[in-house]
């Protein structure tokens, strides 16, 4: 059985959250240190705060480098609100109208009464 030991990459000797890393065997059959990236909660709902489905959690400075497909979604507030709260909107809207319309046809079947 070999050694397993490995040495850290870099100057941190600690164990931290920026500093973490994971042991790969080589082809060789060395023993090295492999850094882990940290990862990011990534995009939320502007709304109900919780996470967006079909955008990747990387960090601010690498959407840049994606497709606009990899940063949004195709549908309206697509990488800012999640679908239900979209819906939401969309059926307050609608009921927000109607609401006006029965108004505005109960205002005029009180002044043809009159």
């Amino acid at each position: 059985m070999g050694d397993n030991r490995v040495v850290r990459p870099g100057r941190h000797s600690y164990n931290t959250r920026s500093a973490r890393i994971r042991t790969i065997l080589t082809p060789g059959g060395r023993h090295v240190a492999q850094k882990i990236k940290k990862t990011t909660k990534g995009p939320r709902c502007s709304d109900c705060k919780c996470s967006l489905p079909g955008i990747k959690h990387l960090k601010r400075s690498a959407y840049k480098n994606l497709k606009k497909r990899e940063r949004t979604v195709s549908r309206a507030y697509g990488g800012s609100a999640c679908g239900g709260c979209v819906r939401m909107r969309i059926v307050r809207a609608f009921l927000l109208e109607e609401q006006k319309a029965v108004k505005k046809l109960l205002a005029e079947r009180a002044s043809t009464k009159k």
